[in-house]
């Protein structure tokens, strides 16, 4: 959406909105879906942790959303929320460590063939994920063997796809590798919002262009 009337014919509100085309967004909103489901059959649905990383995996979504739309009217604010929503999800990341590390969990290495699969995948909806998590609890994973034995209570280690996890440590690392996904296209967004308003400034400035060439007009 824009508004014709700035200076040199651009647009004085340029285009915003359109969050839903954003990568940033959909993989936030997929790393949402998966933590409600996370959470609904993993942690204790009266528990505090349970709200806490849902609204986290949320506000993700609805900070990017919300910035896009703000974009029109504030450069400034556009970039505050994404970096909100950058925030959420370094919350939500610590969240899921520390499930895998109070229970004896693994949280596998960036190397481990597992998480190049749900990579490969390019997984586009909750189902897609929940499948390759079965998937991989079934066999361990590219080359490995079921039989995975959970250690509750011991320290979380780095694991190797040998043995078949249990459905919560597949769930809770296909998650934290799309935290990292979104993690990173919101950093690439964040450089480029900030490069754009260096270059362009904000609503305010095209504002006072567009008042100024107006009052020299003939």
């Amino acid at each position: 959406m824009s508004t014709t009337g700035g200076p040199n014919g651009q647009p004085l509100l340029p285009s915003h909105g359109g969050y839903r085309k954003l990568k940033s967004f959909q993989v936030a909103q997929l790393v949402y879906d998966v933590t409600v489901h996370f959470c609904d059959r993993h942690i204790d649905r009266r528990s505090r942790t349970h709200d806490q990383m849902v609204q986290a995996a949320r506000s993700g979504v609805q900070n990017i959303a919300e910035g896009s739309q703000a974009s029109g009217t504030s450069k400034k604010m556009e970039l505050k929320l994404t970096n909100v929503a950058r925030a959420s999800l370094e919350e939500l990341r610590l969240d899921y460590e520390d499930y895998l590390r109070q229970r004896g969990l693994s949280q596998w290495e960036r190397s481990d063939p597992r998480r190049e699969a749900l990579l490969a995948l390019r997984p586009a909806c909750l189902d897609n994920v929940v499948q390759w998590a079965a998937q991989t609890g079934m066999s361990g994973g590219p080359g490995g063997q079921s039989g995975h034995t959970e250690k509750s209570g011991a320290p979380s280690t780095r694991s190797t796809p040998s043995t078949a996890p249990t459905p919560d440590e597949a769930l809770a690392n296909g998650a934290l590798l799309l935290i990292n996904v979104a993690s990173a296209l919101l950093s690439r967004q964040v450089a480029a919002q900030a490069a754009a308003f260096e270059r362009h400034g904000g609503f305010t400035e095209r504002l006072y262009a567009t008042r100024r060439a107006r009052r020299e007009s003939p």
